[in-house]
């Protein structure tokens, strides 16, 4: 297997990325087939027919935000609740995986991404050190690492297969915990979508400095979070 990937591992990056596009492309030309009146309700027919397949490619670029979506929609009776969580785990899953087998198989890439993020590859190696294996399970609420910490485990001699036990622990319970809370609270995340639709000049200043505060501090906590653990 490892021969496999070191041979061919540029092919199979260039493929998997090929096929996401192709995937986004085809999700597009859907949605301009579908019937509707207005591009909102070709949205919702959209998710409503291929729900699952946009929830699994989503969750592994880590997206809450559509996490957020299908909770709603099992809330509406549109998504099967059990499912949903277990797509998402499973998307979450295999975008870590993925990371985890380019830091293991793409030194090249690696080299070339650690000159711009040399710092938070620094963090995730002293996280790793300091921690070990409970980082694998929180790694996906550090902000700005979620990407990395799988990457720079790769590039250890950690075992595959733990870190793939533990991965899939992990993504599942990422999945519950984000999906759950949108399915109780469905009808209030409804009422705030519709407010946001008809008081757009208001929500979306709103939206971008609560996500610019947030970026920020996040920004500033891994900062002192290098100096602390040094």
């Amino acid at each position: 297997m490892k021969k496999f990937f070191d041979k061919n591992k540029d092919w199979l990056i260039q493929a998997l990325l090929a096929g996401v596009f192709l995937f986004v492309a085809y999700l597009g030309y859907q949605l301009y087939q579908t019937p509707g009146a207005n591009l909102e309700e070709k949205l919702v027919k959209l998710l409503k027919e291929y729900g699952y397949i946009i929830l699994f490619v989503w969750s592994i670029m880590e997206g809450e935000t559509g996490l957020v979506m299908a909770g709603v929609m099992c809330h509406t009776g549109d998504m099967s609740l059990p499912m949903a969580i277990f797509v998402a785990g499973l998307g979450g899953f295999v975008g870590d995986q993925i990371y985890f087998y380019i830091g293991r198989f793409n030194k090249h890439y690696i080299q070339e991404l650690m000159k711009k993020q040399r710092r938070k590859f620094a963090l995730a190696h002293l996280l790793l050190k300091k921690y070990g294996w409970p980082v694998i399970f929180v790694q996906r609420y550090l902000y700005g690492l979620r990407t990395i910490i799988p990457m720079a485990i790769g590039l250890t001699r950690y075992s595959a297969k733990k870190f793939a036990v533990i991965n899939f622990i992990s993504a599942m319970v990422w999945a519950a915990m984000t999906i759950i809370p949108a399915y109780i609270f469905g009808e209030e995340i409804l009422q705030i979508v519709h407010w946001a639709k008809n008081h757009w000049y208001f929500a979306l200043p709103l939206a971008l400095l609560i996500a610019g505060s947030i970026s920020y501090y996040f920004h500033k906590v891994t900062e002192k979070k290098v100096k602390g653990i040094r």
